[in-house]
Formats: structure tokens, C-alpha cells, sequence
């Protein structure tokens, strides 16, 4: 029988004692890393393979379409071609982890039955939800891209669910926004009605004036008082007296003419004001716009991403290895203390 190795002082564990440690284990340490290597194949050949498609896109760099085109924003630092950067690319990250895009898509491709989950199951939502997050990922980008990453086993149908969320983000985003819009544009607009109305009666109220003979308060009541001093000069006691009834009517209507002038004045500034205000809202609530810009599109997967089988293998085997190297260890040990003993 081979003697073991005398240890030396202070070094009880040398490289000598492990590789006679190994030797006088070798044949149960073989048979177990062999058999670990024909389980883990066979178990590795038994997983559903499964297939990765991915779609890239950048988040634009705004959300309001008026903002962007309205005359008076042209000049302004928002470009419409520009790339968003991170608080829209965390939006749109928030926007595909939602069950307003996951419903859908759970609905289209019936994802329950594709998942095999049984309809009748308690926790059929739950299970549903674990195994879309674990094969429907959404991920940031070094350079503020947005990608989506979708794993199957129907590698056609990994492709299609990628670029149907994608096409899913633009609908779901522009109808969050559409409420809101709609919601405005209906304020904008019967506040601009409202002011059109007004604006209307003042006019009907300074043409029902001027029928009483008041075209222009200051100019005319100057050329008055002038006509008038000349009549008096003139003795024209008839002129006067038609002067004076042309000034009573300014004197009784004057005052409401120019109240009505200013504020019809002030009323038409403020309703260019909320004219373009009101074609903004117009165009929020009705127009849309995409809100990304896709850089690459899902395709069919032409190889299996998942499971990669030689390191199955190879991480079981390196790992039953060391794991039984540590049981005889233990094994060794547990031996020498009741030895001791």
C-alpha cells in the first residue's frame, strides 16, 4: 500500500498532499464527475430550446407635436429629429413595463395557452406574469437606447411579439396623452368660443352706438366744439342748436363707447392669443406623432440563444467536481476526529 507523504512542520496541506489526495480519490471522483457530465447532457438535451429577437430604438426628444411645429416655438431649443435622452428613454421603460402593453400582447398571441398555463390554475396571472417578465425584457442602452429583448421557443413568434411592442408603445403613449389633450383642447376651445361670443356683442353694442350718431369720441367731440364756435361767431342759432344735439348724444353714449372701444381692443389681443393657443391644443388632440426612432427590427432567429449546453455542462461538472471534493473532505475529517477519539 502507498505510504502517504510525511507532512511538513507549519505546512500540513502542500501540493504533494493534495495531488495524492486526489489520486487515492480519483476512481469515485471520476465516476461522479462522469456521471455528471451524462446527466447534465442528457438534461441539457431535454430543455425547450429557445429563440432571442430584439428590437432597438431611441426615445424621441418631445412629446408635444405642437410644441414642436406651432410657428411660434420654431427657433426653439426642442428639435423634433432630435434623440431623447434619459428621462425619455426611462419613460419609455415604464411605458413597455406596463400591463396596458402586456395585456395586449397576452391577449393577441394568447400567451396562455402558448405558455401552457392552465386556465383553471389559482394562480394562472401570476404564473403568467412570471414567465412574460422571464421571457420579455426591457433594457437601457449605454447610449440611451431602448431595447427589446424577447425570448420563445417559436422563433417567428419571438420576432413578431418584439416588433409588436414596439408598435404597441406609439398607441399606448399617444392614448395616455390623448386624454389629457382632448381633455385641454375641449377647455381651450369653449373659452375661445366664449371670447369670439363677446367680442361679437361688443361690436353689435359699438354699431348700435354709432347709429346713434358717436363714430369717434375724442376726434369728434374736437371737431364739434370747433364747428359750434364757429357758428356761435356766425350767430347761426339753427347750426348750434344741431351742433349741441350731435354733442348731447356723444355726452349720453360717449362714455360706453369708449369703455367698449378699450376693452373690445384689449378682447381681440387676447383672442389672437388664445386663437394660437387653441390651433396647439387642436393639434395635440388630433395629429400624432411617433414617439421613437427604431434603429433595429426584430427578424426571425436563425440559431437556439438559450440553452447554451456545453456550458450547462461544463458549470454542472465543474461544480459536482468541487462540491464532491468538499463531501470527502469532510468525509476525511469527520474519520480522523472519531480516530482521535
Amino acid at each position: 500500500m502507498t505510504k502517504e507523504p510525511k507532512q511538513e512542520s507549519g505546512n500540513s496541506f502542500n501540493s504533494v498532499t493534495i495531488l495524492f489526495f486526489l489520486w487515492r480519490w480519483r476512481k469515485i471522483l471520476l465516476i461522479i464527475t462522469g456521471a455528471t457530465i451524462v446527466i447534465s447532457s442528457v438534461v441539457s438535451l431535454l430543455i425547450t430550446p429557445k429563440y432571442e429577437s430584439r428590437v432597438v430604438m431611441f426615445p424621441t426628444s418631445t412629446n408635444s407635436i405642437s410644441k414642436a411645429l406651432i410657428a411660434e416655438n420654431f427657433g426653439s431649443e426642442k428639435d423634433i429629429m432630435e434623440f431623447g435622452e434619459e428621462e425619455q428613454a426611462e419613460q419609455l421603460l415604464q411605458v413597455l413595463n406596463s400591463s396596458l402593453i402586456r395585456d395586449r400582447i397576452v391577449e393577441k398571441y394568447d400567451l396562455f395557452t402558448h405558455y401552457e398555463i392552465s386556465p383553471d390554475s389559482r394562480y394562472k396571472n401570476t404564473l403568467l406574469i412570471k414567465e412574460y417578465a422571464g421571457n420579455i425584457k426591457f433594457n437601457r442602452t449605454k447610449y440611451m437606447a431602448v431595447e427589446i429583448l424577447v425570448m420563445d421557443k417559436d422563433p417567428q413568434m419571438a420576432a413578431d411579439i418584439a416588433n409588436d411592442i414596439a408598435e404597441l408603445l406609439d398607441s399606448v403613449m399617444n392614448n395616455m396623452q390623448k386624454e389629457r389633450a382632448i381633455k385641454a383642447f375641449q377647455i381651450v376651445e369653449n373659452t375661445y368660443n366664449k371670447m369670439q361670443a363677446d367680442i361679437n356683442k361688443m361690436e353689435d353694442s359699438l354699431s348700435w352706438i354709432r347709429s346713434k350718431g358717436v363714430y369717434d369720441y375724442e376726434s369728434q367731440t374736437e371737431r364739434l366744439i370747433e364747428t359750434m364756435s364757429r357758428e356761435i361767431a356766425s350767430g347761426n342759432a339753427r347750426g348750434v342748436q344741431a351742433l349741441q344735439n350731435q354733442l348731447d348724444s356723444i355726452a349720453k353714449y360717449g362714455g360706453a363707447y369708449v369703455s367698449l372701444r378699450d376693452a373690445l381692443e384689449h378682447e381681440k389681443k387676447q383672442l389672437v392669443y388664445m386663437k394660437l393657443k387653441y390651433e396647439e391644443a387642436k393639434i395635440d388632440a388630433v395629429e400624432i406623432l411617433p414617439h421613437k426612432f427604431i434603429v433595429d427590427r426584430a427578424f426571425k432567429a436563425e440559431k437556439k440563444s438559450y440553452p447554451v449546453r456545453w456550458l450547462i455542462v461544463i458549470v454542472s461538472t465543474i461544480s459536482t467536481f468541487f462540491l464532491a471534493l468538499i463531501g470527502i473532505i469532510i468525509f476525511e475529517n469527520i474519520k480522523s476526529f472519531k480516530s482521535i477519539e
